[in-house]
C-alpha cells in the first residue's frame, strides 16, 4: 500500500527517471537526484529548470544555480477549508536538500487531525496534548502538531536545523509557547526525559539512515532503530496516543517497522493498532507514484 497527497498546491513532481526527478517548489523548478527513479523519464528536456544538483562520483555533490533566489517560501494547507497553513522557508542546502520533504504531507495531515480531535474532545478536562518530535529537521511534523493546539518538544542535534525550524514556525504564525526547542542528541534527550518521568501523547521519529553523534557515536538505522524505539516507548502515554516511525532507507520496509513497533509495544504491555504503508509522490507526467519512504503509525485510541 502506498499513500500520497494530491492537494499540495505549491509542490509537484513533473517527471522522474535515470536516478533524478524534476520538481516544482512554488514557481521554481529543480532537478535533483532520486535513487528510487531507476526507469527512463518521459522527457526532461521540456522543463526549464532554475537549479540542478549534480552528484559527485566521490560522494556528495553540488548545486548549479541558473535562476534561483537564495531563499523562498512554500505553503501547505492542513485543513479542508484551507485556513490552517504551514509555511516553509526553502533554500538549496547541502546534499540536494531544500528544507522540506513533501512526501511527508500525508503524515502532517494525519498528525494535525489526530491531535486536534483529541484536544477538542478533552477541552473540558483542561489537559495538554504533548507531542515529542525526534530527529525533527526543519519542523514539518512539529508545525502540524502545534497548529492543532498541541504542545510540542522539537529535538534535533543540529543547531542550524533547529534555527531553520524556528523560522518556519514564526512564518506559520505559531504562538511561541507551543513549541519547546531542543538542540541535543535524540537518544540522550530521551534518556533524560525517562529519568525526569515525562510522558508524551504523541511521539514522532524520523531518524536518518546514517549519522554520527556529538562524540562520534555511529547511528546506522538498521542496527540502532529497535533499541531506540524500545527506549522511546518508555515515554509513551498509552491512552489515546500515537507513535509515528518514518524511514527513507530502502532496506527498512513498512512491514519491518510494523514488526518492530508491535514487538516493542508488547514488551511494554501497551495494546494498540498499527498501520504501515509506503509514502510517495504522484508524478504529473505519468500519473504514477514515485516511492519515497515508509511510515508506521501505532495508536492506542
Amino acid at each position: 500500500m502506498i499513500k500520497y497527497v494530491e492537494n499540495f498546491k505549491d509542490y509537484e513532481v513533473f517527471d522522474c527517471g535515470n536516478g533524478e526527478k524534476i520538481e516544482r517548489f512554488d514557481k521554481f523548478i529543480l532537478r535533483r537526484p532520486d535513487p528510487q527513479a531507476i526507469w527512463h523519464p518521459e522527457n526532461f528536456n521540456k522543463y526549464k529548470v532554475n537549479a540542478i544538483y549534480h552528484r559527485s562520483s566521490k560522494g556528495g555533490g553540488s548545486w548549479e544555480f541558473i535562476d534561483l533566489p537564495k531563499s523562498w517560501k512554500i505553503k501547505y494547507d492542513l485543513d479542508e477549508e484551507n485556513t490552517v497553513k504551514m509555511v516553509f522557508n526553502l533554500k538549496p542546502f547541502t546534499f540536494k536538500h531544500t528544507g522540506v520533504f513533501p512526501e511527508q504531507a500525508i503524515n502532517w495531515k494525519y498528525i494535525y487531525k489526530f491531535c486536534k480531535d483529541e484536544i477538542d474532545s478533552s477541552k473540558n478536562e483542561e489537559k495538554e496534548f504533548k507531542v515529542l518530535n525526534l530527529f525533527a529537521y526543519t519542523g514539518g511534523a512539529t508545525m502540524a502538531s502545534a497548529l492543532s493546539g498541541a504542545k510540542v518538544t522539537h529535538v534535533d542535534a543540529s543547531k542550524g536545523m533547529v534555527s531553520w525550524a524556528k523560522e518556519n514556525a514564526e512564518s506559520s504564525h505559531i504562538p511561541s509557547d507551543r513549541i519547546r526547542w531542543i538542540v541535543d542528541d535524540c537518544k540522550k534527550f530521551v534518556e533524560r526525559e525517562i529519568r525526569r518521568g515525562n510522558i508524551y501523547d504523541g511521539i514522532i521519529m524520523d531518524p536518518p539512515s546514517y549519522g554520527r553523534g556529538p562524540n562520534g557515536e555511529v547511528w546506522k538505522i538498521e542496527d540502532s532503530i529497535y533499541d531506540f524505539v524500545d527506549l522511546t516507548m518508555s515515554l509513551f502515554n498509552n491512552n489515546h496516543s500515537f507513535m509515528i516511525l518514518n524511514s527513507y532507507t530502502t532496506g527498512l520496509q513498512a512491514s519491518t517497522m510494523d514488526y518492530i513497533i508491535n514487538s516493542v509495544a508488547k514488551k511494554h504491555n501497551i495494546k494498540g493498532n498499527t498501520e504501515s504503508y509506503e509514502i510517495g509522490l504522484k508524478v504529473s507526467s505519468t500519473g504514477l507514484i514515485l516511492p519515497e519512504g515508509a511510515t508506521t503509525i501505532f495508536t492506542t485510541k
